[in-house]
Formats: C-alpha cells, sequence, structure tokens
C-alpha cells in the first residue's frame, strides 16, 4: 500500500525512530518518551473536539490529522504498526459496539 498516505506516514515515522532528537520533530517525541507521545494525544484530542464542536466543520481536518500523526507515533514508540490496527479492526468488524466493548477485558481505570 505504498500509494497510501496513511501507509506512507507510519514508514516515515517509524523510520525516525532511533534518529538524532534534533533530526526531526517526530525523533524529538520518541526522545522524549512514550508519556510525551500519550500526552501529545491527549493535546490533539483536545484540540479535535474543540474544533468538533466549532462553527465551521472543515476546522476539524487540520486537528484529526494531528490526532492521527500523534497516534502513530505512540504505535511506533510500542513497537506496533498500522497493520496491527487493521487486524483488530478486521476482527470486530460485523460486531456491534456494545457486544464488542462488552467482550473487552477489564479495562483501567474500570468504567
Amino acid at each position: 500500500m505504498a500509494d497510501d498516505i496513511l501507509d506512507r506516514l507510519a514508514a516515515t515515522i517509524a523510520a525516525r525512530k532511533g534518529a538524532d532528537a534534533g533530526s526531526s520533530y517526530t525523533a524529538s517525541l520518541f526522545a522524549r518518551g512514550r508519556a510525551r507521545i500519550a500526552q501529545k494525544i491527549g493535546e490533539e484530542a483536545t484540540e479535535t473536539v474543540i474544533a468538533a464542536i466549532g462553527a465551521d466543520p472543515r476546522a476539524i481536518v487540520p486537528e484529526a490529522a494531528d490526532l492521527l500523526y500523534h497516534l502513530f507515533v505512540l504505535l511506533a514508540d510500542a513497537g506496533l504498526t498500522l497493520d496491527d490496527v487493521r487486524a483488530e479492526l478486521r476482527r470486530r468488524e460485523g460486531t456491534g459496539g456494545h457486544d464488542e466493548k462488552a467482550a473487552r477485558p477489564l479495562s483501567f481505570p474500570p468504567q
């Protein structure tokens, strides 16, 4: 899927893991660690929510792009790939959302 922008982005991010932190923003995120990457996801998710409740639906697009980028950095940091996410989505396909969530092991914090 080399023609897919998401696959290309994931490959670029993975290639920056272990690079000199000064060489790119992505490399600097890896150097700062998973907690910082997770914090960035929270920030970007909040910005996406703010855009979603605003008047201009197009404002969601750049925030969603930032959110996806930081999520891909987290996946790469954890040694996971977009294919891992695809496999999970395939596993869930055809299962109702309530049924799928009820079948999950207890998460932390309990919901």
